[in-house]
């Protein structure tokens, strides 16, 4: 099942049409290695080439989706129907095609050369929002802006900070991502119950080599589901990552916030009722989708235990989860690589917000230099914490200056020494060596 949020190079690669062509193309495969073995006639193979090249080079049509589905109506088996179909375009030369072989032969190698191609679309995604979080880290690597934690005033950082520390993230997913495509990239031509005891295993090692795949070491029926569900973790991972983002812009763009915000275009409109509202409706969205994603993630867990050799209560989930994981992490990827890329900055506004709480950021560098001066910890904690207090109570006061004001502090530090601990700079003295740690190691 193909989301519409789908862009076309995704969206063809889980069409129909695209699924019978590399049906296909195991199929062919496979029967070019008997015939390289000597077990197919050179006349039949000749037909085979002729006949099929055309749909492996060009792809099947809707007609021939819709032919394959009025067969699978009684056969009740795709696989057949599908087979049955060739030997209509082929004629009596397809009684070489799917020789020795079982469907899941077909089935999961073919899945796997599609997993395989939607990983790589998928990290070709994820270098194109790397490259944006590395420019807008290094634009905004001293553009000052409070931190936050439980969503509480703490003290300062820089944008750009959160930038390197998204690519960072995005580099382990990166490493997830291209170990679930190395994973995933096996196929399987052993027959039945994995013993290839009506095939060579030159077969399958001509079949995967064919499509970039490598052969499992050991398959019974099918390849094993640890891999997909290794897969599916991964673009949960992912989804996870790009949620996290996606919610700090939302809380960025909040009204009373308001330091960033999605571009708003001409003509945009953000309610129906209000004609002032500019919502973040890409990052809400992308925290939809991201939820989505994460869903698919238990299902691909519980596949991996099926009956004996195999059974299919797998492959119903498969037929939904698949396309929808990868098409869904590729649309959240372009959306979110936009947005970032477009997003609107108000460095002013951080600066504001910076001074909301009036000299508070400060508690702990002061807290901090009293102790070295002689106080005790608990000594120099209650101290600030009760000017801290007073501040907090009244919006008229000012750590700094009532700090200044206070007769046990002067006694530790002097006004020079007060001047310097609430200085911002201070915060950022090291914020060129994260960068080097990040980005140049």
């Amino acid at each position: 099942m193909i989301p519409r949020y789908t862009r076309p190079i995704m969206a063809k690669l889980w069409s129909p049409e695209e699924r019978l062509r590399v049906w296909l193309l195991v199929e062919f495969y496979a029967t070019e290695a008997w015939y390289k073995l000597g077990k197919v006639p050179e006349n039949d193979f000749q037909i085979l080439k002729e006949k099929l090249t055309p749909y492996m080079e060009k792809g099947f049509t809707s007609e021939n989706v819709k032919r394959v589905e009025e067969i699978e109506a009684t056969t009740k088996h795709d696989v057949i129907a599908f087979l049955t179909h060739l030997a209509e375009i082929v004629g009596p030369s397809a009684k070489y095609l799917h020789m020795g072989m079982t469907s899941s032969d077909m089935l999961d190698t073919a899945m796997a050369y599609l997993m395989k191609k939607a990983m790589e679309i998928i990290l070709e995604d994820l270098e194109n929002l790397l490259e944006i979080l590395k420019e807008k880290a290094y634009q905004y690597k001293n553009t000052v802006m409070i931190g936050r934690t439980h969503g509480i005033h703490a003290e300062p950082i820089t944008f750009g900070l959160k930038f390197a520390l998204w690519y960072e993230e995005m580099k382990r997913n990166k490493k997830r991502l291209s170990s679930a495509l190395d994973t995933i990239s096996y196929g399987k031509i052993s027959g039945a119950v994995g013993t290839f005891a009506h095939l060579p295993m030159e077969v399958e090692a001509h079949v995967c080599k064919r499509l970039g795949l490598k052969p499992a070491p050991i398959s019974n029926q099918i390849i094993q589901r640890d891999r997909y569900a290794e897969y599916v973790c991964s673009l949960g991972i992912l989804a996870g990552s790009i949620e996290k983002i996606a919610t700090e812009i939302r809380h960025l763009q909040r009204t009373e916030v308001l330091e960033a915000e999605e571009y708003f275009s001409p003509g945009q409109k953000g309610s129906s009722a209000m004609p002032h509202k500019r919502n973040p409706i890409l990052s809400e969205n992308l925290c939809g989708l991201a939820r989505t994603i994460r869903g698919y993630v238990i299902p691909a867990l519980e596949n991996m235990v099926l009956w004996h050799e195999r059974d299919i209560s797998h492959s119903s989930v498969e037929r939904m989860i698949i396309p929808s994981a990868t098409t869904l992490s590729d649309f959240a990827l372009v959306r979110l690589t936009n947005l970032l890329k477009n997003l609107i900055v108000y460095p002013e506004k951080m600066l504001k917000n910076l001074n909301l709480t009036r000299g508070l950021i400060f508690s702990q560098p002061l807290m901090l230099a009293l102790i070295e001066k002689g106080m005790t910890r608990e000594e120099a904690y209650l101290v600030v914490q009760e000017m801290a207090m007073k501040v907090w109570q009244n919006e008229n006061l000012n750590l700094y200056e009532i700090t200044k004001q206070n007769l046990e502090i002067k006694k530790f530090l002097s006004e020079e020494e007060l001047k310097k601990i609430f200085e911002v700079q201070n915060y950022l003295s090291k914020v060129d060596k994260i960068f080097e740690r990040v980005f140049e190691r």
